[in-house]
């Protein structure tokens, strides 16, 4: 399981495998919000999980997201100002101390696994954030821009074999 409670934009989500070592295992992903003093469920997804992959140092996976239902109605937000709520499933290597994602840090849980949610205008709601690997040294490992689909470490990798 992981947890990211993003308090200043007031957006959370969380990742559960449920039976991880099973071939029937299955992952839930729920995104909340805080409105009116209390979190909210505002969506979410279910599915077969992941088979798990040793990571030498970033993947990331889309996780989802979800047009923000409770700020919809808030004035004077309407349906066309109120926020995108996203996230996605970050696998990390060994070697990383933590990661960079949307100006925070987040530390690399012992499953070497962890969700990030953020919050984006609706029309950019396929913008992800920055994302940068960082040793426990404090070194940059790697980096995934918002548009790229493989991380800096992968390129270079990928540049030595040829």
């Amino acid at each position: 399981m992981s947890t990211d409670v993003h308090t200043t934009i007031g957006a959370a989500a969380i990742w559960i495998v449920a039976r991880p070592k099973s071939p029937r295992a299955r992952e839930h992903i729920a995104l909340l919000e805080w409105h009116d003093k209390r979190w909210r469920h505002v969506g979410g997804s279910s599915g077969p999980a992941d088979d798990p992959v040793d990571v030498e140092v970033l993947e990331v996976q889309q996780g989802g997201g979800v047009f923000s239902l409770t700020r919809s109605t808030d004035p004077p937000r309407s349906l066309t100002t109120a926020p995108w709520i996203s996230c996605v499933k970050v696998r990390l290597g060994r070697d990383v101390g933590h990661v960079l994602i949307d100006g925070r840090r987040l530390e690399n849980p012992e499953q070497c696994r962890l969700i990030a949610v953020w919050t984006s205008p609706y029309p950019t709601r396929a913008a992800r954030p920055v994302i940068v690997a960082m040793g426990r040294d404090g070194a940059e490992l790697s980096r995934l821009g918002p548009d790229d689909s493989l991380d800096t470490h992968t390129w270079a990798r990928l540049r030595e074999e040829l």
